[in-house]
């Protein structure tokens, strides 16, 4: 370890290198970060570094968290003003290593850690990590991959803020999804932006336009969970800082115009033995046992999991019928309607789609409740409901329990009361996730919006 670093940072030094960028991710899938030079970063790689501990109690605009108001009793909050907001202790992944494309500053993801523990409670990456270790306990490996729509809009950053993010043009004019036409005359841009995601180890297994304007689609190689998770943290960021530099702004918001369908997130897992031999099969419609049973356990966990998929006010605007986005925990074989889609691969083997992540959602916490969720099923054999055949939006006979949650607020206080929850993800977990969920329904519900204004402004 120490040669291999000593061995680093001379190239780093012979290069005229002399910074490192470090980024940890926070519940809401924002990556902090900062800068280090090659001195402070050695010592950081053999042991450890401190990071204010406000980056896991402030919100995605950095307000500090007040969970008095979001009338949720938590005895002794994470952090805050009582606390003083000292340093919680983190580590650097030394095989997270890649290069920032354009400017070669070396880049490493680092994980937010305990004082007596290998893991952190509120730590997205720290809680997937566990999960794939459970899994391995119980003799299950997980390769899972994740697959995005962004739009693309052709306004600078300042611009859209001085217009408020109103009335903002698509980088691409009228509907034609998986368009070659399209694809061929924004050759230029595609291929530079594939050469960027390949360049930063977040590679790209396949990109196109979706239906409306402006929409790109990216599913990302399926990897090793955790691996998985990590290119996905740096995609969503890193494809902002691409398109920021042709002042240009992907947004990844779970729907930004109601005149657009949402952008999904979805997620798609295969599970093995430890010796890498397929545990999931479906053969003439007919799932093996260790299938049927990981829906068994997605359909039963998820909707008292729903804020780890859908952790945002505005991800519930893409959760409605027609919309091609799920509104109960169904499945399907090759069924886009349904939460959970079934596609059969080589030899009988199969993978599952998970339909319901938005865009916005953390990919640390869409994989940690997924792959628990599939793994409990296993585990304790549950069985599904028949799969839906056709339209799951008119499929009438969905169970209360499958069905989801209308609102962030609701779907919260759902979640506080799982007692599945608490076991899987930690006392300390679910009680801030949760507050800190609230918090954002009440500083929804505190501000006047666009809709608020058109609907009562001159009629009321």
């Amino acid at each position: 370890m120490n040669s291999d670093l000593t061995g680093f940072i001379k190239r780093c030094q012979d290069a005229g290198q002399e910074s490192v960028l470090i980024g940890l991710t926070d519940l809401d899938g924002v990556i902090r970060g900062k800068y280090v030079d090659l001195g402070k970063f050695e010592r950081l790689m053999i042991a450890g570094g401190g990071f204010c501990d406000c980056v896991l109690g402030w919100d995605v605009d950095d307000h500090l968290y007040d969970f008095h108001k979001t009338g949720l009793d938590i005895e002794t909050p994470f952090t805050g003003w009582h606390t003083g907001f000292p340093d919680v202790k983190y580590r650097l992944i030394a095989s997270s290593h890649r290069t920032l494309p354009f400017t070669n500053v070396p880049f490493f993801i680092g994980e937010f850690v305990d004082e007596d523990s290998d893991y952190h409670s509120l730590c997205p990456r720290s809680l997937l990590r566990k999960a794939s270790n459970t899994l391995l306990e119980q003799g299950i490996k997980a390769f899972t991959g994740y697959e995005y729509e962004f739009f693309v809009i052709d306004e600078s950053t300042i611009d859209s803020l001085h217009r408020d993010y109103s009335n903002l043009r698509s980088i691409r004019r009228g509907k034609l999804g998986y368009s070659v036409l399209k694809a061929a005359m924004d050759s230029p841009r595609q291929q530079e932006f594939l050469n960027f995601c390949r360049e930063f180890n977040m590679s790209v297994e396949g990109l196109h336009f979706e239906v409306e304007p402006g929409v790109w689609e990216a599913a990302l190689n399926k990897q090793d969970a955790l691996i998985s998770a990590d290119s996905a943290s740096l995609f969503k960021t890193f494809s902002k800082s691409f398109f920021r530099s042709q002042d240009a702004i992907a947004t990844f918001m779970a729907k930004w115009s109601m005149d657009f369908p949402g952008q999904s997130g979805h997620f798609h897992f295969s599970l093995t033995d430890l010796n890498e031999s397929g545990l999931l099969s479906s053969r003439d419609g007919e799932l093996n046992d260790a299938a049927r049973f990981a829906i068994g356990g997605l359909v039963r966990y998820v909707p008292e999991w729903l804020p780890m998929l859908a952790p945002n006010v505005n991800s519930f605007t893409r959760l409605v019928p027609g919309a091609w986005a799920p509104t109960a925990a169904t499945w399907g074989h090759e069924n886009r309607t349904c939460a959970f889609r079934v596609i059969p691969g080589r030899n009988g083997e199969c993978h599952i789609e998970n339909r319901i992540p938005g865009a916005d959602s953390n990919p640390y916490l869409v994989g940690t409740a997924t792959l628990l969720a599939a793994s409990l099923g296993i585990r304790e054999q549950i069985e599904p409901p028949p799969p839906v055949i056709g339209n799951a939006y008119d499929n009438s006979e969905v169970r209360e329990e499958q069905e989801f949650s209308r609102t962030l607020r609701e779907a919260s206080h759902r979640m506080m009361k799982s007692e599945t929850a608490h076991e899987m993800f930690g006392q300390d977990f679910v009680e801030h996730f949760v507050a800190s969920r609230l918090w954002e329904s009440h500083e929804a519900e505190r501000n006047v919006n666009d809709w608020q204004l058109r609907r009562y402004f001159e009629v009321i």
